[in-house]
């Protein structure tokens, strides 16, 4: 309590420095990212990379830094930097409309592609041509809700970073490796040459969902290729995946979006290898 804020002016280097990374191009030449909200930030927190403690500041109005005290102490403890701020600070630095008080700064944390390969995968996203951060985000967080062992990106969709994207994973950018920037050619020959099978999810898929799983090939290691939620895959991406696999729709529905028809897909190969059903 009583505490004065020690950043009162959003003119100040270090706002400054934190709220360029809001831009693409600034977030590569740092290779710094923001995390916004509680649950990212504790989850960035608790996160060491390769380069140390994943946090490296924090900025925290006083009323956040009392209402999420462990968090501030963990970031503290962690060696982060740790800022009290007015809340006009803290609008200023924040991408989105309501800020809930704590914005965090940190390193990038994707991985090489031939770490994610040399790991030996069961459960791999690819997201091929997905533009729109918030569908990003939330494949990642779907892939890390199903037990996936990696994500990617290709150098066809959206950045990883993108603020939208890492809101909408929810703190599931901290808990699996991402491989960012692959091209698609590159990422179905990398993962087929370890062992992976390679099915791209495309509602125009020549095979269905509930067939695979009757037919027990779900249960080997797998690799779902993801497209734009508007209009899918390019026939070329369709070309080199091992299947084309539609969800069935059985109601009256036009379709599923991209999320949920991922969260299908990607239940279903974990189900059918915890069961231990390959064939």
């Amino acid at each position: 309590m009583g505490a004065v804020p020690e950043l009162i002016s959003p003119r100040s280097p270090r706002v400054s420095a934190a709220r360029r990374l809001a831009k693409r191009n600034f977030r590569g030449k740092e290779r710094l990212f923001l995390a916004e909200g509680p649950q990212a930030v504790r989850e960035a927190a608790g996160h060491r990379g390769d380069a140390g403690a994943t946090l490296v500041e924090l900025f925290t109005t006083v009323d956040a830094a009392e209402r999420y005290a462990d968090i501030v102490g963990a970031a503290r403890d962690g060696g982060a930097r740790v800022h009290l701020a007015d809340e006009a600070v803290i609008a200023d630095i924040s991408t989105t409309v309501t800020p809930q008080g704590l914005v965090g700064v940190c390193r990038f944390l994707d991985k090489p592609f031939a770490e994610v390969l040399a790991a030996r995968p069961k459960l791999v996203a690819v997201l091929a041509h997905v533009r729109d951060p918030g569908n990003a985000g939330t494949v990642l967080r779907c892939a890390d809700a199903a037990g996936a062992d990696a994500v990617v990106f290709t150098d066809a969709s959206v950045d990883l970073y993108n603020p939208k994207a890492v809101r909408a994973s929810v703190g599931s950018h901290f808990h699996l490796p991402v491989a960012v920037g692959v091209p698609v050619e590159e990422a179905v020959t990398g993962l087929r040459e370890a062992g992976v099978r390679v099915l791209a999810a495309d509602g125009a898929g020549d095979r269905d969902l509930d067939d695979e799983l009757d037919h027990g090939t779900m249960g080997t290691p797998t690799a779902w290729v993801f497209g734009n939620e508007a209009w899918g895959l390019p026939e070329e991406t369709r070309a080199l995946a091992d299947e084309v696999v539609r969800v069935p729709i059985h109601g009256r529905a036009e379709s599923l979006n991209l999320a949920t028809a991922a969260a299908v897909c990607l239940y279903a190969s974990a189900r059918a290898q915890r069961t231990g059903n390959p064939r």
